[in-house]
């Protein structure tokens, strides 16, 4: 499963680069209209194992955790909105696409092979921190992309935690690389960390 998940990470960043070099908010834009998509999904999935009586031991944290997700994403989406990154016709056909398309994908994958639907969204999550923090690198005084990198941060270190609530046996999701986990921080770039209580 990891080796799908690589391939279809590596494939939709391969995508979104070509499609969107040099164009920071239209890509930041559709990275977070994708980025809601497997929240959606998974509280799909976790509603009808409610309603065939399969709730799960951390069923109603799960589906907490999700929905918050989904509203955190979407506000991140306005966001983005609001400073030009669904302007053109043409970046809202492309990733309203890849988004139908990641939702089904995620909502099969969820019921089949939760664990490996969690890492799936967590590189994801990872990928998307990595991206703001690289144009952090160029825009250091933009706050509010700062505030969403942090988002972001946390979003993949709940993942995290899920996958360890669901399969307890498999405590890291980077065991076999023996990476550590969460991963060190420090590697996205020389961007600081400014957390909710100072950016307030």
């Amino acid at each position: 499963m990891k080796t799908i998940n690589t391939w279809v990470l590596n494939f939709t960043v391969a995508i979104i680069d070509f499609l969107y070099k040099g164009r920071d908010f239209p890509r930041f834009w559709v990275l977070e209209e994708i980025a809601r998509a497997p929240y959606f999904a998974f509280l799909s999935v976790l509603h009808l194992r409610e309603s065939l009586g399969l709730r799960g031991q951390w069923h109603i944290y799960l589906m907490e955790e999700h929905f918050a997700q989904t509203l955190n994403e979407t506000e991140h989406l306005e966001y983005m909105e609001s400073r030009g990154g669904s302007a053109y016709w043409v970046d809202r056909f492309v990733a309203r696409h890849l988004v139908l398309i990641y939702y089904w994908i995620n909502v099969v994958y969820y019921w089949l092979a939760p664990r490996s639907a969690y890492h799936l969204s967590y590189e994801i999550e990872m990928h998307a921190a990595e991206t703001y923090a690289e144009y952090l690198t160029r825009f250091p005084d933009d706050k509010k992309i700062c505030e969403i990198m942090n988002d972001e941060i946390q979003h993949f270190q709940e993942l995290a935690e899920a996958i360890r609530m669901i399969d307890p046996d498999h405590l890291t999701v980077r065991e076999k690389d023996r990476e550590p986990f969460p991963p060190d921080l420090s590697d996205l770039s020389s961007v600081t960390l400014v957390s909710t209580e100072e950016q307030k």
